[in-house]
């Protein structure tokens, strides 16, 4: 027994996973991205980095991947989980809803980038297959890594959010004809490029209707099958089943595992059992992305960086500029208002994880040579790399360029100096609006502001007394008459804005009664840690206006569910409060019912 057990396979294995649990806290401690994470932590310990100093350090193969073949079908593994989760994100009435940015602007931002980029690689004496390779594995970018920094900035819904993700929602779509184009030359070297490539549509259109015909005939019967059971352990069985199941049929017909993986995701995108599923691989996500860009990462290779540092460099910012360029102006073409097609043009000008998966094919099919690979592996690695930076730049310069917004000057009226003791409600959106009319129901006099001009603009000529400004401005805040207001009341959802005003009202006049919105439990918190006098979370009043809701249902009489909702919202406040270490008079303790 002792004679088949190949403890470098083991220890390789254990690498790979004992670095994707230190990776993800290490990184988000230091405000950094998984993934770069993750292709560093490869690039390091893999046979490419101190890997290859086992022979004269041999300890260092107890802390390295000494064997890429070790960890292979770790690599495979995570290629065909991400594709999988990439189908899942996609449906037909998805697609449908985005199809004149994904189908027409991402469409001509692969075809254009690869065309260009190809074009310039062929000047450089590479042969004609080999550039449309390395020109379409150029022209894709990071969906993991664009994501997650819209992400983290919110931005997600924004028109750079909006644009950048249909852009790679087509790019993710091109990457199964590509790998089907690059497999087709391997297989046959006689066919042209323009054959190959419409050889590999046809491939697509095919596998797209053995997906349907599959689905209705196989796919949600099983899984129909399996919640009858009422096992969740069955059910995680069956969604495996399919995923590596599709794969492994894809691999026998001689296409990608990937393009299987996908198939299934797209095929269970629509199905009734898509949220299940989602559920059932979440907590394996964040793992086998890690395992996946580790593995990417296992190719990149330093020296070449350090052999030619300065035509890497060069070679890395040609390539965000020139696919940037080509992004922005599409996007233009496409109406994208200008500083959004820029920052579009930015974050999607560096290269992309899917380069790796497709030149790995390509240079074990001898379409590109390794040193070509090689080269082009490190320049889109550190392209990537450069992606959160170039976030961070284009949101700090982009505000300088934003056309302001023309507004008649009279609708900005400053709040009247001396205009008495009124409540000061900040933020005349949704809820700033239903917390003025409930103040004029109850004759409380107050006023509002907002940093809208168009709102305020609009808001003004409805006759409502809302104005122009910005709340964390004490010069502001004195105008609007904080010194004499009976209270102020936050409605924004802002958080930094939200802290940035308590703050400065709170320094201004210690005793002012200050309420504010809160995003959740978390965030309240935190506010009365700050300084508010009563925070109010969202999620915690949507439970107990639920709350009454279903009680009222039920039958329980009114009074009653009113004044234990009451109580048992003075409860949390009390929790909250004690939580953020509040031990002033102000703080509400609570009362049981028959107190009260």
């Amino acid at each position: 027994m002792a004679a088949t057990f190949n403890i470098d396979v083991y220890s390789d294995a254990l690498v790979v996973l004992a670095t994707a649990g230190i990776v993800v806290p290490l990184a988000r401690r230091y405000g950094l991205s998984p993934v770069l994470g993750y292709l560093g932590a490869g690039a390091i310990l893999g046979p490419l980095g101190l890997g290859s100093l086992k022979t004269v350090i041999p300890e260092l193969k107890w802390v390295t991947v000494v064997e890429a073949s070790n960890v292979s079908a770790i690599a495979d593994l995570g290629v065909v989980f991400l594709l999988f989760l990439i189908g899942m994100e996609l449906s037909i009435e998805r697609l449908f809803t985005m199809r004149r940015l994904v189908f027409g602007l991402g469409t001509l931002q692969v075809v254009l980038s690869t065309a260009v980029i190809a074009g310039i690689v062929a000047l450089t004496g590479t042969g004609g297959a080999a550039s449309v390779i390395i020109g379409a594995c150029l022209a894709l970018s990071s969906t993991a890594i664009v994501l997650e920094v819209l992400s983290n900035q919110r931005r997600l819904s924004t028109t750079t959010g909006r644009t950048s993700f249909s852009i790679l929602l087509a790019q993710d779509l091109a990457v199964i004809p590509i790998l089907l184009f690059v497999s087709i030359l391997a297989a046959s070297e006689g066919h042209s490029v323009l054959g190959g490539l419409a050889l590999a549509v046809a491939y697509v259109a095919v596998a797209l209707g053995c997906i349907v015909l599959v689905g209705r005939l196989l796919l949600r019967p099983l899984f129909r099958l399996v919640t009858t059971t009422g096992s969740s352990e069955l059910f995680v069985a069956a969604t495996l089943f399919v995923i590596v199941g599709t794969a492994f049929v894809a691999g026998v017909a001689g296409m990608s595992l990937a393009l299987g993986a996908f198939v299934a995701g797209l095929l269970l995108s629509d199905s009734e059992f898509r949220k299940a599923i989602e559920a059932t691989i979440e907590p394996f996500k964040e793992l086998l992305l890690g395992l996946f860009f580790f593995t990417v990462g296992m190719n990149i290779n330093l020296r070449e960086l350090v052999n030619e540092p300065l035509l890497i460099l060069a070679c890395v910012l040609g390539l965000i500029a020139v696919k940037g360029a080509l992004t922005a102006g599409l996007a233009r073409l496409y109406r994208v208002p200008p500083v959004p097609a820029v920052e579009t043009g930015l974050l999607l000008g560096p290269g992309g994880e899917f380069a790796f998966v497709v030149l790995g094919v390509a240079i074990a099919s001898n379409l590109v040579t390794q040193r070509a690979g090689s080269f082009v592996l490190v320049v889109t690695s550190l392209s990537m790399a450069l992606t959160p930076l170039l976030a961070m730049a284009v949101r700090r310069v982009a505000p300088r360029f934003q056309q302001p917004r023309i507004v008649e000057p009279e609708l900005l009226a400053v709040p009247p100096a001396n205009g008495g003791a009124r409540a000061i409600v900040v933020g005349h959106g949704r809820v700033g609006k239903v917390v003025c009319d409930l103040l004029s129901v109850h004759g409380v006099p107050y006023l509002s502001t907002d940093r809208d001009p168009e709102a305020v603009a609009k808001q003004r000529r409805l006759g409502r007394e809302v104005y122009y400004g910005d709340a964390s401005n004490p010069e502001f805040l004195r105008s609007c008459g904080v010194m004499a207001a009976p209270a102020l009341i936050v409605t924004i959802h802002d958080r930094e804005a939200i802290d940035e005003i308590v703050r400065v009202a709170r320094a201004m006049r210690p005793d002012l009664p200050i309420v504010s919105r809160a995003r959740d439990a978390t965030h309240a918190r935190h506010l009365y840690a700050i300084g508010v006098t009563d925070a109010v979370p969202e999620t915690i009043e949507a439970s107990l206006q639920l709350s009454e809701a279903a009680l009222v249902g039920l039958g329980v009489p009114t009074g009653p569910v009113i004044a234990s909702i009451h109580d048992k919202r003075d409860e949390f406040r009390f929790m909250l409060q004690e939580a953020a270490g509040r031990e002033d008079t102000h703080a509400i303790r609570p009362k049981s019912s028959a107190e009260g």
